[in-house]
């Protein structure tokens, strides 16, 4: 079995939760999910079965998009509603200031990773330390913010919706954290719907509960879907087995022979995904193989 799967992950359920289950309901041992939602969340999951997972890297690297429930006027050592209450205040902001807060996380932005997060520190996760009640400084990174919006209007108990696209690595109880910090009042995240990934939505997504040991082969995605975006380069026979083998391709003898430098690229013969290679100056290099060919 090899492929994608869309889930969309229902809440308080863990990531590792929604592999656990499609492991059980395909006898797939390499199963492996393509960017964490943590157990409040919902939303857009992808699922890669198989042989497929060997792309799990490059699905990894796609931008993100996500409707965040806000509350301001309280802080917890999560950056969440879940977590213990630090700080709880009544607040008074209007719709425009959170407007000029929003506005001022837009662009490439410094983040600093949430304490309770899967980013490691000397080798160990950081939630690992924050449950052993340990502090450690944490390393802040540049992130990038394409867009982010007011979708609602503030309500009487501090509570509005937003709307935010963002690259690989952006935490959105950070960025909730942030913007708290920026009105002088603290917030935290409600509420957490991942609606698009990689190209694919909320749409293309099959609830986890639907799913079935009977039905789930119906849902299963061809492996290429997983770099849709990716340009096809079709080779010939011989081309394809030596690429099989781990061979790289003079791009002299392809059809195509036009490559961006570093360019990642799907080889197929005929209509077989045969895996990625990466455009260097005159050679498609091998970089993984999904399905191997066969020789005519």
């Amino acid at each position: 079995m090899c492929g994608l799967l869309l889930i969309n992950k229902p809440e308080g359920v863990t990531s590792f939760g929604v592999v656990k289950k499609i492991k059980k309901l395909t006898k797939e041992n390499h199963v492996g999910h393509t960017g964490t939602l943590d157990p409040m969340a919902t939303g857009v999951l992808p699922v890669l079965i198989g042989r497929a997972t060997k792309l799990s890297n490059y699905m990894l690297c796609a931008d993100k998009c996500y409707r965040a429930g806000v509350k301001l006027g309280i802080t917890t050592d999560t950056l969440d509603i879940t977590g213990r209450v630090i700080k709880d205040i009544k607040v008074a902001v209007t719709n425009e200031q959170i407007d000029l807060a929003l506005s001022r996380f837009s662009g490439e932005i410094e983040q600093t990773p949430p304490m309770f997060s899967a980013v490691k520190k000397d080798g160990v996760r950081l939630y690992k330390l924050a449950r052993e009640g340990k502090q450690v400084d944490i390393p802040s990174r540049k992130v990038s913010v394409f867009s982010i919006r007011r979708e609602t209007e503030i309500d009487r108990n501090g509570e509005f919706l937003m709307y935010c696209h963002v690259s690989k690595g952006t935490y959105i109880r950070s960025l909730v954290r942030d913007i708290g910090d920026f009105c002088g009042t603290g917030a935290v995240l409600l509420s957490l719907v991942r609606t698009k990934t990689a190209g694919f939505s909320l749409e293309n997504c099959v609830l986890l509960d639907e799913l079935t040991e009977e039905n789930i082969n119906e849902h299963i995605l061809p492996a290429d879907e997983a770099v849709k975006e990716f340009q096809t380069v079709f080779v010939t026979n011989a081309q394809a087995l030596r690429f099989s083998n781990g061979g790289s391709l003079d791009i002299s003898r392809l059809r195509q022979k036009s490559f961006s430098l570093g360019e990642i690229v799907k080889i197929n013969f005929k209509d077989t995904f045969l895996g990625l290679a990466e455009a260097t100056d005159n050679q498609l290099k091998f970089k993984c193989i999904i399905n191997p060919a066969e020789k005519e």
